[in-house]
């Protein structure tokens, strides 16, 4: 301003001084006319604003919220939670159901092989007519009575799809025929008969095909179970960290109704003193109440975010811990992993159940393939049976002499003729069965060839999202990571800026309106300092579940039948040190 306003005056100046010089020729006015004006009349003097404005005084927010006891806090580490979650989530539970049905599957395949052991006994009498005089007929007619015993055990061959029978019959037979050498005559038979598949059902039959299955199936379902409990520990683990920001939170809005309220009694000193107008009494009053707002909003936000906490680790709605506020006491994670993405993706495509579960799909396929293909066979069987018989009675008087001596006796010596192979009967043959067309099992192995396909697709299509997943969750780690820096680094400016304003204006260099923005940049920026923390320790919950280490870092152990064990490790140690102090 200066170095225009110089050069002004000075040609000022000049012009004065030349027009001094140089005469101006006379020039007469004209005469101007006279208006008589009146005087303004401006309005009273405005009332001063809020002379006699006095904040109410309010009690700091109630900290009861709804279902919970303040008194009856219950202290939860991060791992105690987990445990809890692998002892009682219901989803957990319903898995290891499924794991357990699997096991039981496997179970009732096998019993296909368990002998099947039959027995009968009965007795009957039969009358036949006989017209004949050969026939030994008595008034007409031919009456049996006997007592019949059988038992018996068949079953399937484990080894090349073969069958086996084994079966034993006793009697004891009486007869009203008159031409009877042997009367009551006691048969036995003993036989055994075994099939073998020489073609289709050899290599791999029905029953072996099942077994198989039910092996794989049971692998599917460890690996489901595997993969629901990485879920449900993920979701502890991001409920966990959303709660504890939601406290800390709570506490930093608490925080800025006390430092507002502070700033209110300042301010009313002031007002006193006449050194603020009283319009800034209103200004810290309203934002004392926007402050208590934030507090409301955050009380919700814990309810919301214990409860979403307690669905995870509790069985059921009466469990006693539904009326406990939980406290998180496991201290922030600030130590993200270090690892490249080609190690992540490697280790993701090795960690990762649903790798696993298409891998057992596919070994379920090829059962299936190698199954219809042995179905496109000829069905040639070798069938062989051999048959033991023995028999012994009392003589009648049409007998003697005709009988042979080993064949006289009872019960026992007919079993003695049977244990010494005395009648003994062979058969050997084979059996051929061709369908024609045999279209049925072409039609089955196509499906399985189709199938084989898709699942193919499937696992790439899956390999291809896992990889998004895990660049996903790495980067999403490493921002966080940076987020945290820069959102502390802003606090602290905050804070500094803050401090720098009151002290303005405690002297009066600065106004009311000044100081509190700087207040609510403050409380926003502490905000998202937790809020950066919490997206940090979620990043690496994430990022393990990406790349399928959730189980492995948090020292949980699946067994068979759906168990889960958990070993204690050197963070639970820390945890209790930390604790102590």
């Amino acid at each position: 301003m200066k170095r225009v306003f110089l050069p002004i005056c000075c040609s000022l100046l000049i012009a004065g001084s030349v027009s001094a010089q140089t005469p101006e020729p006379t020039v007469t006015p004209s005469p101007i006319p006279t208006i008589a004006v009146a005087p303004a009349v401006l309005p009273d003097e405005p009332p001063p604003v809020a002379p006699n404005f006095k904040a109410p005084l309010r009690p700091l927010p109630s900290a009861e919220r709804v279902g919970v006891d303040n008194a009856n806090q219950l202290s939860l580490t991060l791992e105690e939670a987990i445990e809890m979650a692998l002892k009682n989530n219901n989803d957990i539970d319903a898995s290891r159901n499924s794991v357990q049905i699997a096991e039981f599957n496997l179970r009732g395949a096998r019993g296909i092989y368990d002998p099947l052991i039959e027995g009968e006994s009965y007795y009957d009498s039969t009358s036949i007519p006989t017209a004949s005089i050969i026939g030994g007929a008595v008034n007409g007619s031919v009456t049996q009575k006997r007592y019949f015993g059988s038992a018996g055990f068949s079953g399937f061959s484990p080894y090349f799809g073969g069958s086996y029978a084994a079966r034993f019959d006793s009697s004891r037979t009486k007869t009203s025929n008159t031409n009877a050498t042997l009367n009551p005559q006691f048969p036995s038979l003993l036989t055994f008969t075994y099939t073998q598949p020489l073609l289709r059902n050899f290599r791999f039959d029905g029953s072996r095909r099942l077994i198989e299955i039910a092996k794989k199936n049971l692998a599917l379902s460890d690996s489901q179970f595997r993969q629901r409990a990485i879920d449900v520990i993920a979701a502890v683990e991001q409920s966990y960290w959303d709660l504890a920001f939601a406290l800390r939170n709570l506490q930093v809005q608490i925080d800025a109704v006390k430092q507002a309220r502070t700033q209110l009694e300042s301010n009313q000193r002031q007002v006193e003193k006449g050194v603020l107008p009283p319009i800034d009494l209103v200004a810290a009053n309203a934002q004392i109440t926007t402050f208590e707002q934030s507090v409301y909003v955050a009380q919700q936000e814990i309810t919301r975010s214990e409860n979403t906490l307690k669905t995870l680790l509790l069985a059921d709605r009466t469990s006693g811990e539904w009326s406990r506020p939980i406290t998180p006491v496991s201290p922030i994670d600030l130590d993200p992993p270090k690892i490249s993405l080609e190690i992540a993706v490697a280790e993701a495509l090795k960690g990762r159940p649903e790798i696993t579960q298409f891998q057992a799909s596919a070994d379920v396929n090829a059962i299936d393939e190698k199954y219809y293909r042995d179905q496109k066979k000829p069905e040639i069987n070798i069938v062989g049976s051999y048959t033991a018989q023995g028999l012994a009675g009392t003589v009648t008087s049409v007998g003697t002499g005709r009988v042979p001596e080993n064949l006289i006796g009872g019960y026992g010596t007919s079993l003695g003729n049977l244990i010494q192979l005395d009648y003994p009967s062979y058969r050997l043959g084979v059996t051929i069965s061709l369908p024609w067309g045999n279209r049925v099992a072409e039609a089955n192995l196509g499906r399985v060839l189709a199938e084989k396909s898709r699942i193919a697709n499937q696992r790439a299509q899956a390999e291809q999202n896992i990889e998004a997943e895990v660049r996903n969750a790495l980067q999403a780690l490493r921002s966080a990571e940076s987020l945290l820096v820069s959102a502390a680094a802003t606090r602290e400016s905050a804070e500094q800026l803050y401090q720098s304003e009151q002290r303005q204006f405690q002297a009066g260099t600065t106004t009311f309106f000044l100081v509190q923005q700087r207040q609510t940049d403050l409380i926003s920026a502490r905000g998202r300092e937790l809020q950066a923390q919490t997206l940090l320790n979620r990043a690496i919950s994430e990022f393990q579940r990406a790349i399928g280490s959730t189980l492995e870092v948090n020292n949980v152990t699946v067994s068979s039948g759906g168990g889960l064990f958990r070993r204690p490790s050197t963070r639970d140690s820390a945890l209790n040190r930390f604790e102590a102090k």
